[in-house]
């Protein structure tokens, strides 16, 4: 951009700071010009529409300077990489609620729920709110009153000699929350499939408003009618020899 424009580098990068924070607050769309920005405005939303989906999303960052105080803290023990993870919120049907709340890679899913406020927000909010999450949250429903959905836990090894059927029944379970929470999945993939999150080589300090920023575009977008902006084209058929 700086060779089109025929500026520094420095001028763009400098510019990119700017604008970078601004996206980053618009927050994501649900409707009517509505947008969530926090935690507390999506627990508010569920308010009124009662079921989400939950989960993390970790992002390869550069490695710290050698020696530097907390080094450590980035290392995923999931990944065994130096990663930042974002919480991603979506509704039944896949698009953006909230993605944000970052922390670094080594702290547990359930540890980043509980610091970033979630279980004193579910506290406080209508009964019937239901948040669906992998078993990387289990303990979470606990806290907060069976807000937050769990699958069970797998059967112990002491519990192997269960009757088949309910085996087959605690599978099923399993099966059914997971592809009730697909959804979730798929739009950790839209977003990974931005570049600049599928290895993020800034500043390690910029990634959260970098996160929150593309989740406003992508938000925008899955709530945009491409039909109506770009309709399908017709093309007319040749005219016939007697009408030339």
């Amino acid at each position: 951009m700086a060779a089109w424009f025929g500026v520094h580098r420095s001028t763009i990068s400098r510019s990119i700071a700017e604008i970078r924070p601004l996206l980053a607050e618009r927050g994501c769309l649900v409707h009517d010009g509505v947008r969530l920005r926090t935690l507390s405005d999506v627990v508010a939303y569920l308010g009124h529409h009662p079921q989400a989906l939950m989960d993390a999303t970790e992002v390869r960052v550069r490695r710290p300077i050698a020696g530097r105080p907390g080094r450590d803290r980035f290392v995923s023990g999931k990944a065994r990489l130096n990663t930042i993870k974002a919480l991603v919120i979506c509704d039944p049907l896949g698009r953006l609620l909230f993605c944000g709340e970052t922390r670094p890679g080594s702290m547990h899913d359930l540890t980043q729920a509980r610091t970033a406020g979630l279980v004193d927000l579910l506290l406080n909010a209508p009964l019937d709110v239901q948040i669906l999450a992998d078993a990387g949250y289990q303990g979470l429903g606990t806290d907060t009153n069976g807000a937050v959905i769990t699958p069970r836990p797998k059967p112990r090894k002491r519990q192997a000699s269960l009757p088949p059927s309910v085996i087959a029944a605690h599978e099923a379970s399993r099966k059914r929350h997971s592809s009730q929470r697909i959804r979730v999945e798929h739009a950790i993939g839209h977003l990974k499939n931005w570049r600049i999150l599928g290895r993020y080589h800034g500043r390690r300090d910029s990634f959260d408003t970098s996160v929150r920023a593309i989740a406003g575009l992508l938000s925008d977008h899955q709530h945009t009618d491409r039909t109506e902006h770009h309709p399908r084209r017709i093309r007319a058929l040749p005219a016939a020899p007697h009408q030339r």
